[in-house]
């Protein structure tokens, strides 16, 4: 049913959600002999082969396809349509004019406590030309997403990847998130941030509004992007970037304390940073030897966030990777990266 990439990328649901995802029409609707009671508006349309479980409230003119699964206390307000083979774990809401779901090989599976907003568009094909029709393709979310009104979130774009969303995720207005990406927990997604495919956002990152990121970028955690910016290459961890084209402007000092990195951390990260991009010595020479440098001092590398960042910063040079946003290299005067 599934490629054994996509059954990979399963384990990011939690315990409930994986139960409902194998229960399949063994699930039932019925505990310990009684029926708990839905309530289901007369004009909703239900496939008599779709599982239900126990309270759920489904409003009118809902439609609800033959291999859809709904689990327990998940509320379809008016207007909301949930199709193809589809699960929807526990305690979901599917605000009006919401689609979740597609008449298409492959699956969408949809985790636990998760709301999806007025018309967003959920699960469905992909708009990557390489497509083709008859592929099993597939979308994983997990847990506490809050998905906002007019969002679309597609499927993969072949049987072997998945486009996965993490946990805990605010995803807001009109935000697009296209086919293979991979999206982890805890993100802030302004409203207009557009992800094309195969992008990586790793934990804890905040985007502000009307921002676009471009195929195949890595997006590292505790990051920060600045509104209206264009995003063509990583962003490395803990960088604050903004502009068209993006240009990294200094540390996410503030998104770092609230994430409750100690002093200590943010003071080292600070000294890398400014041996890394900001070096007032002429001589240091040119960017590989000043990671080299800090790599070698013991002080700063020993840091598990430093090590973190500078090996984040590495891996984009790698492979098919597509380098850092560019950096001013500044001799002198450090105000314009944010620092006092």
């Amino acid at each position: 049913m599934f490629s054994s990439r996509a059954l990979q990328h399963l384990s990011i649901l939690s315990g409930a959600s994986f139960r409902l995802f194998i229960r399949g029409i063994h699930g039932g609707i019925f505990e310990g002999g009684r029926e708990e009671a839905n309530s289901i508006h007369p004009t909703a349309l239900i496939h008599h082969n779709a599982i239900i479980g126990k309270r759920v409230s489904v409003g009118p003119f809902c439609t609800v396809g033959p291999e859809v699964q709904i689990g327990n206390a998940c509320q379809l307000h008016a207007g909301s349509h949930v199709t193809g083979n589809t699960v929807l774990g526990d305690n979901c809401t599917v605000l009006s004019g919401a689609i979740v779901g597609a008449d298409l090989p492959g699956r969408t599976i949809i985790g636990c406590n998760n709301v999806i907003g007025y018309h967003a568009v959920v699960g469905v094909k992909c708009q990557d030309l390489k497509y083709k029709v008859g592929d099993e393709c597939f979308l994983i979310v997990g847990d506490n997403n809050d998905i906002r009104e007019f969002t679309s979130i597609h499927r993969s774009s072949k049987s072997s990847d998945t486009t996965v969303i993490g946990n805990g995720n605010l995803i807001m207005g009109s935000c697009h998130i296209a086919h293979d990406c991979k999206v982890g927990n805890n993100n802030i997604f302004a409203n207009n941030t557009l992800f094309a495919g195969h992008v990586v956002i790793e934990d804890c990152c905040h985007t502000a509004g009307a921002i676009v990121v471009h195929q195949f970028c890595h997006i590292g955690s505790y990051s920060f992007i600045g509104g209206g910016s264009v995003i063509s290459q990583d962003v490395p961890k803990y960088m604050m970037v903004s502009g068209d084209r993006a240009e990294i402007r200094g540390l996410n000092l503030e998104g770092l304390r609230r994430n409750g990195f100690s002093s200590e951390e943010v003071q080292t990260i600070r000294k890398a940073y400014r041996k890394i991009f900001m070096s007032s010595d002429t001589t240091t020479g040119c960017f590989e030897d000043r990671l080299s440098e800090v790599e070698q001092n013991r002080e700063l590398f020993g840091v598990s966030v430093v090590c973190s960042m500078v090996k984040s910063i590495r891996d984009s040079f790698k492979g098919t990777r597509r380098g850092i946003c560019k950096f001013r290299h500044l001799f002198g005067s450090s105000r314009d990266y944010g620092f006092s």
